[in-house]
């Protein structure tokens, strides 16, 4: 048990390190050079970096030490060490890269550097919350504003963002940098969607029809697939009925239309995405 809980730890601290990694990278190779703030501390950051020629990456610590010391004066300890961890990564590596390895910026043309910069943006911040940490910015104050108003926690990143977005595009005197920093910033949070939920590779299928033995029977012995059925009732005929539920890969779902279609042509049939499943004939992906 002990040794699994290290191995735990590390496996975490090593998501966050690796995370910070990334998002360093789309910051010094796309973001920071075309002049990109796509929202938080990082964007803040950015402005004042072209504005007075201070470091990104000290000045995105500077920031974060008094928002963090609000957050656990307002929202308690529940930061810890691993918020600490991520952001001072995250600066050390920006300035690092920038300042020291002089890496060159990837490409001139700022639609590119959105797109590029969003996706390494929203894998390294993906890969930080998968090991349960955090690099403080937006995320503590959209916490704060979430505890203390009606908006929820997501609204209120999305408000301190489009606040840091405008004032770059004002800062900067051009409304096209900032329209590129909203698609870097929507690019990144899918991205960050994608690593936390992963690709819907799976569907589910709740099928209702009269016939529901007889398609039961073909998809356990044609697909190889569980099917369970539920015990539903139809409230317009007052009716009790099954409902079948079935979980199978995309590639299969020509399969099961055929099947159903074959079976009863009539059948109610819908059809929705799955996240993440795991269990037997299906592989867990984390």
């Amino acid at each position: 048990m002990l040794r699994q809980k290290i191995l735990k730890e590390v496996r975490e601290l090593a998501l966050i390190a690796g995370g910070s990694f990334v998002m360093s990278v789309g910051f010094v190779l796309f973001l920071i050079p075309n002049k990109i703030a796509p929202g938080g501390v990082s964007g803040l950051a950015t402005v004042l970096h072209y504005l007075i020629y201070v470091p990104v990456g000290l000045t995105m610590l500077v920031f974060n030490i008094p928002i963090f010391l609000l957050g656990v004066k307002l929202l308690g300890r529940k930061f810890g060490v691993r918020t600490i961890i991520g952001t001072v990564l995250l600066s050390l590596f920006i300035d690092f890269m920038f300042y020291y390895i002089k890496l060159p910026r990837a490409t001139d043309n700022r639609l590119l550097a959105s797109l590029y910069g969003g996706v390494f943006l929203g894998a390294g911040i993906g890969l930080v919350f998968r090991g349960r940490g955090s690099t403080g910015g937006s995320d503590i104050i959209g916490k704060i504003i979430g505890k203390y108003t009606n908006f929820t926690t997501g609204m209120g990143i999305m408000f301190c963002d489009f606040i840091v977005i405008t004032f770059a595009g004002v800062a900067f005197k051009s409304i096209e940098l900032a329209l590129y920093a909203y698609v870097a910033l929507y690019l990144s949070s899918r991205v960050i969607d994608l690593i936390l939920e992963g690709w819907s590779y799976a569907r589910g299928a709740y099928i209702i029809s009269d016939k529901s033995e007889r398609i039961a029977e073909r998809l356990l012995k044609d697909m190889n697939r569980g099917v369970t059925a539920l015990h539903g009732k139809g409230m317009f005929g007052k009716q009790d009925r099954e409902v079948l539920f079935c979980v199978f890969t995309r590639r299969e779902l020509s399969h099961l239309k055929e099947i159903i279609k074959d079976v009863d042509s009539d059948a109610f049939v819908i059809i929705t995405k799955i996240h993440e499943v795991f269990g037997e004939g299906f592989h867990r992906k984390w």
